[in-house]
Formats: C-alpha cells, sequence, structure tokens
C-alpha cells in the first residue's frame, strides 16, 4: 500500500496499530477554519497512542471526507495518521489547511 494524502494530512501503511480506541473518526481539525478530516463511510476505528492517531480500516475501504478537498477511498489496512509540517526560520510548524 501506498501513502494517501489529503491537503496536510497524510495516512501511512503500518503494520499494527496501536494505542487507545478513541469515541469519534476525526483524523484532524483545520486550526482557522474548523473543517475536519474525518471518515464519514465505512468500518473504521481510530487510535491514540503517545499523540499519534492510528486508522484501522475494517471495510473494503473508508471514506475520507473534508470540506474542502476532495473526498478519498481508504483501503482495508492499518494506517498511521501524519499531519505534515513545514519549516520556517521561526522553526518547524503544521501545515494549515
Amino acid at each position: 500500500m501506498q501513502p494517501i494524502r489529503q491537503g496536510d494530512v497524510i495516512l501511512l501503511p503500518v503494520q499494527q496499530v496501536e494505542g487507545q480506541k478513541i469515541p469519534h473518526l476525526t483524523l484532524a481539525k483545520g486550526e482557522f477554519t474548523g473543517h475536519k478530516h474525518r471518515i464519514t463511510e465505512g468500518n473504521a476505528e481510530l487510535y491514540e497512542k503517545h499523540s499519534t492517531l492510528y486508522l484501522r480500516v475494517f471495510s473494503e475501504s473508508a471514506l475520507l471526507d473534508h470540506e474542502e478537498h476532495k473526498a478519498i477511498s481508504i483501503p482495508q489496512g492499518d494506517w498511521m495518521v501524519k499531519i505534515q509540517r513545514e519549516y520556517e526560520p521561526e522553526g518547524w510548524r503544521y501545515v494549515a489547511d
């Protein structure tokens, strides 16, 4: 499986999901707009360990939705959720979406 990107969210395939199950499917929330990258269709669960999110998709696919991006299909499997960062002279910062 290849990494999947939607805006500033990148999903990286992993061998195993770790952490505590969390009761929602929001992968990231926009700092300025409040828009959310979230799973809106399919059977999936989200986990967190040491401030890192992991997504497990049980169904054949799940739909990752966002108000400003085209919805994309996430295939069945285990994924680490990362938020892209960029460097500025003041230091590293998360990419604003």
